[in-house]
C-alpha cells in the first residue's frame, strides 16, 4: 500500500523535537495509523493539493491537519487560509499547533477557519498530554463529513 494513501494526519512542524513529540504521543495513543510530516508551509502546500513532489498521491486528504503557523517558505496561516479557501479541503478540520500566544494569531487562525487553536506547553510530558487529547477528540470523537 501506497504510505500516502488513508492519510489519518497531516502534521506541518518545522521544529524536528515538537515534531518527535507529537508524532511520539499519537503513536503511543494509537490515535492514528499513517501520520505524514511535512516540515514546512510550502510542502504541505503541495501535500495537500498534490502538487510537486506530492503530484502523484491518492486523490485522499488526511483526517485531520496539525498545523504549526511559524512556519518556513509559506506560514501557517497562509496554509490555513489555501486550504479552506478550496471546496475541496475546506472540511478537513485542521488544529492550529503553536508556540504564539498571541491573541492576533488567535483570531486570526479562527477567522481564517481553524477548527482549534492549541498552544505548545513547553514542558515534555503537558505537550506530549496535549497531543494525546487532541488527538483522541480529533481523530475518535469527532464527526466529519
Amino acid at each position: 500500500m501506497d504510505k500516502f494513501e488513508n492519510v489519518d494526519v497531516l502534521l506541518v512542524e518545522d521544529n524536528p523535537a515538537d515534531a518527535e513529540l507529537a508524532l511520539r504521543a499519537l503513536r503511543k495513543g494509537k490515535l492514528a495509523n499513517n501520520i505524514i510530516w511535512v516540515k514546512d508551509g510550502a510542502e504541505a502546500l503541495e501535500f495537500i493539493f498534490r502538487s510537486g513532489a506530492y503530484a502523484g498521491r491518492p486523490d485522499q486528504n488526511p483526517k485531520l491537519i496539525l498545523l504549526d503557523i511559524k512556519l518556513p517558505k509559506v506560514d501557517g496561516l497562509e496554509v490555513l487560509k489555501r486550504l479552506k479557501e478550496d471546496e475541496n479541503t475546506r472540511v478537513i478540520p485542521v488544529v492550529v499547533v503553536t508556540s504564539s500566544a498571541e491573541g492576533r494569531d488567535l483570531v486570526k487562525s479562527y477567522k481564517l477557519g481553524a477548527n482549534s487553536y492549541i498552544v505548545k506547553p513547553v514542558e515534555f510530558e503537558q505537550f506530549s498530554e496535549t497531543m494525546t487529547k487532541a488527538g483522541y477528540y480529533w481523530m475518535l470523537m469527532n464527526k466529519t463529513p
